[in-house]
């Protein structure tokens, strides 16, 4: 008798002997969308303050500020808060650390890209 084939939904999907292994290496801390947008945004145009970050990002204030405190934590992001007026003002910079983690983070990808584009 002939085995049924399964339908293409159910199938578990094929993986090559050789498949690349960068992808399991990527930086969960910086991986995070917003993570990767503040790493991103601080690489570019540093200092920025959180008012700042929030508009980029769109996103509210206790998503950035929990998300800017798991980098902080890291060390890949420090936070320097000071009061202009009466009115507090926190500004984030990217540390040596994060802009060596956010390189790594990239050419983590950029081996993901290439190794999948050989396919």
């Amino acid at each position: 008798m002939r085995a049924k084939s399964q339908p293409a939904a159910s199938r578990p999907p094929r993986v090559h002997a050789a498949a690349p292994r960068p992808f399991l290496d990527l930086d969960r801390i910086i991986h995070e969308r917003i993570r990767l947008g503040i790493v991103s945004a601080l690489a570019v145009n540093s200092p920025l303050s959180f008012s700042e970050l929030k508009k980029l990002l769109e996103t509210t204030d206790g998503n950035l500020s929990v998300h800017a405190r798991k980098l902080e934590d890291a060390g890949y992001v420090s936070c320097a808060k000071s009061f202009v007026g009466r009115v507090p003002k926190t500004a984030y910079r990217l540390t040596s650390e994060g802009r060596r983690a956010l390189d790594k983070y990239l050419n983590h990808l950029e081996a993901v890209i290439q190794a999948t584009r050989k396919r």
